[in-house]
């Protein structure tokens, strides 16, 4: 059907009939809005109202489909043209409103999803919950509108949409995961520890990530893709893994202690240095002399300040080859250990170090995990000179 051609021709009767467009709007129950649509040929009039307008405007059914007047001797040949164009336009509209509803399921399956990333923390499972539900409809949106194929075919093709959904939303979370280091949103299990600190585990199809000193400064995760670890086997360290772990440091090593900014940059990257200091560097005598600006008790919960000094001394002398002592000064206390106290007493040194080489795996098991034994920290801390 023209909508056009049908459109001027209700302008037309109703012209003749002396009748407004509000007026035979209030007739048909409709806004002269409705009508003025009608005429511009936006739209065609509902169904239902078709025989009501031919009515009003005294013409008949066959000439309002038609858009013109119909000779008597034409009627049953046009009648037969403009059934057919009405079913047309019937299925067509039915179909577009079809279309519409799919079309505003997937929509608003889409919003949930972007809402469920957006306003829940990755901490939460309603982000997971709501997402997945946005893809449900986003499914079934597609369902609807793959009507012409048999259901098998339909079931399928939703299924794999969804699938593919759910897998492009797994892989972005763990992109998120990985460069942004964060718990992941897509888990089937979360679980708590206080073994050594607070440990958070999250437990993923495809891989476990372990929040270590969850809640502290000193964070940190490891994304376990080959779900090796467990509470017990996980490294853990009492300091932030992702700053000052052996593998983020091992950068810094140098042969020579006369470098400023590499030896900055080494205490800046260790423990303790989130409590502000300054350093000296004595070229003569090969040493480094640290002043922190607080006291050597000021946030000493689990022998914190300890477990930093040795750290950062062990480290020090492993990456740095001519260096020979490092002096600590706090307020009120100094420390002061040397590479020979080091070298000939702080257990297994000689593996960690072996030669010009650093045994990364060894320093792991012999300097990073042994910071998590309260008396190992003790006897070793007994090496430092305390002065003032």
């Amino acid at each position: 059907m023209d909508s056009k051609k049908i459109g001027a021709f209700i302008a037309v009767n109703r012209k003749k009939k002396g009748l407004t467009q509000e007026q035979l709007g209030e007739r048909l129950g409709v806004t002269n809005k409705t009508i003025s649509r009608w005429e511009n040929g936006n739209y065609m009039p509902d169904l239902s109202m078709l025989e009501p307008l031919s009515k009003e405007l005294e013409i008949t059914l066959n000439e309002l489909l038609a858009g013109e007047e119909i000779r008597e001797e034409e009627s049953a040949a046009r009648a037969e043209k403009n059934l057919i164009s009405a079913i047309d336009y019937s299925v067509k509209k039915i179909k577009n409103e079809h279309k519409k509803i799919s079309v505003c399921i997937m929509i608003v399956g889409i919003l949930i999803c972007i809402f469920s990333f957006s306003i829940f923390e990755p901490e939460s499972s309603w982000g997971e919950i709501y997402s997945i539900l946005g893809c449900l409809l986003i499914t079934a949106g597609i369902f609807r509108e793959l009507r012409a194929m048999s259901l098998l075919k339909r079931i399928l093709v939703g299924a794999g949409a969804f699938l593919l959904l759910i897998g492009s939303f797994i892989a972005a979370d763990f992109v998120g995961v990985s460069e942004y280091k964060r718990p992941p949103g897509y888990r089937y299990s979360t679980i708590t520890y206080f073994t050594k600190g607070k440990i958070i585990e999250y437990r993923n199809l495809f891989y476990h990530v372990f929040q270590i000193n969850a809640d502290t400064p000193n964070e940190y995760f490891i994304i376990d893709t080959k779900k090796e670890y467990g509470v017990d086997t996980v490294p853990v360290s009492p300091f932030n893994r992702d700053k000052c772990g052996i593998r983020q440091i091992i950068r810094y090593q140098s042969n020579y202690i006369g470098d400023n900014s590499n030896i900055g940059n080494l205490f800046h990257a260790l423990p303790l240095s989130e409590r502000g200091y300054v350093f000296e560097i004595d070229s003569e005598n090969c040493g480094a002399t640290i002043d922190y600006h607080t006291t050597d008790w000021y946030g000493n919960e689990d022998l914190y300040t300890e477990k930093g000094l040795i750290y950062n001394s062990v480290s020090a002398f492993a990456l740095i080859r001519n260096l020979e002592y490092i002096r600590y000064n706090f307020s009120g206390s100094s420390y002061v250990i040397t590479r020979k106290e080091v070298e000939q007493n702080y257990p297994e040194y000689h593996q960690v170090v072996n030669g010009q080489k650093i045994d990364e795996e060894a320093f792991d098991e012999y300097v990073e995990s042994k910071m998590n034994e309260d008396e190992f920290v003790k006897t070793v801390f007994a090496l430092f000179e305390k002065q003032g």
